[in-house]
């Protein structure tokens, strides 16, 4: 679930600063989650699905959940694109709800929508990313670093995983959620994704208040890792 992702996984840290100036901003976000974003990696369904000890439906249960996340933050790019906080995250080749359409397309045949819904977790957390993209740009920042960044880096492992445990093609419909194709050099990209998050033009009671939110993203999707490993246990 840096998600997430889903495992959200952490960025490589900033470079280092001058001897007694404050971390950059992207530093400190990345050191104050390290605790939940440590919680979420570790939860009992994702280390299950990651050891392929859980079945191809605990996977396209997971998706699922995913989509509806990811059109909670992508349903409002158009109105936050000129966002002097949000805007500058907001990235095209990021995009992923037409990805997870086509995978879910891949899951559960062409009339997925019929079948979908959320789970109770998912609903709460897809609520408070619209909360923040309606209300407070900065905390919709935070969603969308703890998302984003984790699909670009943790995320990738998810992906080999369900390619070499279900034999889906490498990086074919079914894991498309975690293929850019629109980013040649992801090492670059979260470099200077980083540097947009150091140059957060809010002051330093926002920057708090959106490390907070940070934590809670992360703690939402440990909420719904639970909920997902009480809907798969380990006996199915």
């Amino acid at each position: 679930m840096e998600a997430p992702h889903p495992t959200p996984s952490t960025p490589e840290p900033s470079d280092a600063p001058e001897q007694g100036a404050p971390p950059p901003f992207s530093t400190a976000l990345r050191t104050a989650s390290h605790e939940q974003h440590t919680e979420a990696e570790n939860s009992s369904f994702m280390s299950r699905l990651l050891g392929g000890r859980l079945g191809v439906a605990a996977y396209r249960r997971y998706t699922e959940q995913l989509w509806f996340i990811y059109r909670a933050l992508e349903d409002v790019s158009p109105d936050l694109a000129a966002d002097p906080v949000a805007g500058p995250f907001i990235r095209p080749e990021l995009a992923r709800t037409a990805e997870l359409e086509r995978d879910l397309a891949r899951l559960s045949g062409p009339h997925w929508h019929t079948a979908v819904d959320p789970l109770p977790a998912t609903a709460v957390y897809a609520d408070r990313i619209a909360t923040c993209a309606r209300d407070w740009p900065a905390g919709y920042v935070a969603h969308h670093y703890t998302r984003y960044l984790g699909d670009l880096s943790g995320g990738q492992i998810i992906r080999g995983t369900a390619e070499k445990t279900w034999g889906f093609a490498r990086k074919g419909d079914g894991v498309r959620f975690y293929v850019f194709d629109g980013i040649d050099n992801p090492a670059a990209f979260k470099r200077a994704y980083r540097a947009r998050l150091d140059a957060l033009p809010v002051d330093d009671l926002e920057k708090q208040r959106t490390i907070d939110e940070c934590k809670r993203a992360f703690a939402l999707n440990s909420t719904l890792f639970r909920e997902l490993a009480e809907e798969f246990p380990l006996s199915a």
